[in-house]
């Protein structure tokens, strides 16, 4: 995904949590976790794995990847909250 550089401006302090918070209200549901690591769930097929730390930043490389994995596009990240949706 590529997202505008105004976008990213706005994500590069998003924590895990934020993260997580986005995917349950998005109807991610929580598969399974094994050390730093949490498994989400969408329907039948849809899995991501999100590096978890609670209150620790991503680097801006693996917040593209979680990203990517997920499929969020702008308008979701507005929906979610995670932007202002002024964007």
């Amino acid at each position: 995904m590529n997202y505008p550089k105004q976008v990213w401006d706005q994500l590069k302090n998003i924590t895990a949590n934020e993260v997580i918070s986005a995917l349950e209200r998005d109807g991610w549901s929580h598969d399974e976790s094994g050390g730093s690591q949490r498994i989400y769930r969408k329907a039948a097929s849809r899995r991501v794995s999100i590096h978890y730390h609670a209150h620790k930043t991503y680097d801006p490389t693996v917040l593209k990847h979680i990203l990517t994995d997920i499929g969020w596009s702008v308008k979701d990240l507005k929906r979610l909250k995670l932007i202002k949706p002024e964007i």
